[in-house]
């Protein structure tokens, strides 16, 4: 079972940006699919992009759609989310997850411990 640390969250303005890290160990990481997700208070874990295994397909929740980009980089064991003019409404705990490839969090069955991001008006 690979294993996921995020790191890169912080307090940013709006219109600001900050780039995640996601730090795969473990079982090999080109392997899984992934993805991002968060989750703000009193909100249920919500979808916010994805990308296969060969880094070549990826998926983006409408909300965050032009604004922010997954990447991977296999060689070393990393995720990323790269997040541009950021807004508010994108303040939550952010979290990698390794699974499918679905918008649906109960379909990943491996999971960081979060980074949060809050984005200040």
């Amino acid at each position: 079972q690979v294993q996921l640390v995020e790191s890169g969250g912080g307090l940013v303005q709006a219109g600001g940006s900050l780039r995640l890290s996601c730090a795969a160990s473990g079982r090999t990481f080109s392997g899984y699919n992934m993805a991002w997700f968060r989750q703000a208070p009193g909100n249920e874990r919500e979808f916010v992009a994805a990308i296969k295994w060969t880094g070549d397909s990826t998926s983006y929740a409408d909300s965050v759609k032009g604004r922010f980009t997954i990447s991977r980089d296999n060689a070393k064991n990393t995720l990323y989310l790269q997040m541009n003019s950021l807004k508010p409404e994108d303040t939550a705990v952010y979290y990698c997850a390794a699974g499918s490839m679905s918008t649906s969090y109960k379909t990943y069955y491996t999971w960081g411990q979060g980074t949060q991001v809050t984005v200040s008006s």
